[in-house]
């Protein structure tokens, strides 16, 4: 088990972690099919799966972004799991 201050140091890291990466992702992915010239973002907007236009100079960008969400989510997910750490140690 580990003590509840070295826990408390991770997830304050994880937190700047998560929050550096707040002012800039996009959830969905970004696609080229074949049947189309250009890239899409598939997304869910309202509980419906949209299809956006990505104009070509902002494929890099939306590609990025996206990316940068799904690195964030594991981050969430590391966060919450560590939360739970500390929660039971701190009953205890």
């Amino acid at each position: 088990m580990e003590n509840i201050d070295i826990l408390k140091k991770r997830q304050a890291r994880l937190k700047e972690d998560i929050t550096a990466m707040l002012d800039s992702y996009l959830i969905g992915s970004i696609s080229n099919p074949p049947s189309l010239a250009g890239h899409n973002l598939t997304t869910k907007i309202d509980g419906k799966t949209k299809t956006l236009y990505v104009r070509k100079n902002l494929v890099p960008m939306a590609m990025e972004m996206s990316m940068r969400y799904k690195e964030m989510w594991i981050l969430l997910q590391k966060l919450s799991k560590l939360n739970w750490e500390i929660l039971k140690l701190e009953k205890e």
